[in-house]
């Protein structure tokens, strides 16, 4: 195998009717890697979040102040609770350490968003009994179970076989 090709992928995630479940009985989720640029892909997950689920949202930055109105925590122990589900944006080679931290507050789930997969996580994290997502995102998840999304990914409101006009 040269450096350019992947490792093959032989974990396999929770199925679909799993994923409901496991978005169904959280409560609390903490984007790890959240940012407070809006041009960043968890800016617009933890945007969806906090408008359209239940959950109580905790981000996770040590360098920033606040995002989305809420204060952003340095580490998931700085947490004024155990999340249900972590929510993960790090590059690859943070994940084991993201996952040692999941550990060390009792969370119970790991989610690894779009792009983002390791095996050796995924089977250590199982390992330690935690439920498993992986290179899926929350946001299109839980707008795909809950009738909110559209071939773009938004939920435009409107309810129509043709294209609305505005003037």
């Amino acid at each position: 195998m040269s450096g350019t090709e992947a490792a093959p992928r032989t974990w396999e995630g929770p199925s679909a009717p799993e994923r409901l479940a496991l978005l169904r009985s959280a409560r609390s989720v903490a984007i790890v890697g959240a940012s407070d640029k809006p041009s960043r892909a968890s800016y617009f997950v933890a945007t969806y979040l906090q408008s359209s689920s239940p959950y109580r949202l905790y981000f996770v930055n040590p360098v920033a102040g606040r995002i989305l109105g809420q204060p952003a925590y340095a580490s998931l122990k700085d947490l004024p609770e155990v999340p249900d589900v972590v929510d993960v944006f790090r590059k690859h080679d943070d994940l084991p350490s993201v996952l040692e931290e999941t550990l060390e507050v009792g969370a119970k789930t790991l989610w690894l968003q779009l792009g983002s997969w390791h095996e050796d996580v995924a089977r250590s994290a199982e390992a330690a009994g935690l439920d498993v997502v992986m290179d899926r995102c929350i946001k299109i998840e839980h707008a795909r179970f809950h009738g909110g999304l559209n071939l773009a990914g938004f939920n435009t409101g409107v309810i129509s076989s043709k294209r609305q006009i505005t003037s």
